[in-house]
């Protein structure tokens, strides 16, 4: 089993399997808009700017779980996203991403890297990279700045 066996909605509420990005090497992210770490948005678009026309791909994934800082409709989300940090890179519905209805994709990433303390998602902007064959190489803190990733990426590219 790797990710691409996972469908998910986009944040326009259509309907995508992650197989469509085979190939690419995945950073997915769990974001929100009023998490002290929000401003992580700009330095993951610097990636995306930089590598995307490599075969890079960052998905993002809004959440409330973690002190309701992603409140907003998924149309509020885009708009914040693009606005304040000019966002260009796939943009997902807001999902759990723990719990018993934690959306099953964020189930299997978790278990295939587990956390230090707890398999669950810690905070927001939790990161999994994904190589170009769909499995889960490493997970990476919300608090590891997306530059800290970048030699991480160029090497699965």
């Amino acid at each position: 089993m790797t990710v691409y066996s996972y469908k998910v909605q986009t944040i326009a509420g259509e309907d995508k399997s992650l197989s469509d990005y085979q190939g690419k090497v995945l950073l997915i992210v769990n974001t929100a808009s009023k998490c002290g770490l929000t401003p992580q948005y700009e330095g993951l678009q610097k990636l995306y700017d930089k590598y995307n026309e490599d075969g890079f791909e960052i998905l993002g994934f809004p959440s409330n779980q973690f002190m309701n800082q992603e409140p907003g409709t998924d149309d509020d989300i885009q708009e914040f996203c693009q606005l304040n940090y000019g966002v260009t890179f796939p943009m997902f519905s807001k999902i759990d991403v723990n719990g018993k209805s934690a959306h099953p994709l964020f189930r299997y990433l978790t278990k295939e890297a587990p956390g230090m303390l707890t398999d669950q998602v810690k905070w927001n902007f939790t990161k999994f990279l994904v190589d170009k064959d769909g499995k889960v190489i490493k997970r990476f803190a919300p608090k590891t700045a997306p530059e800290e990733i970048e030699e991480e990426i160029k090497a699965l590219l």
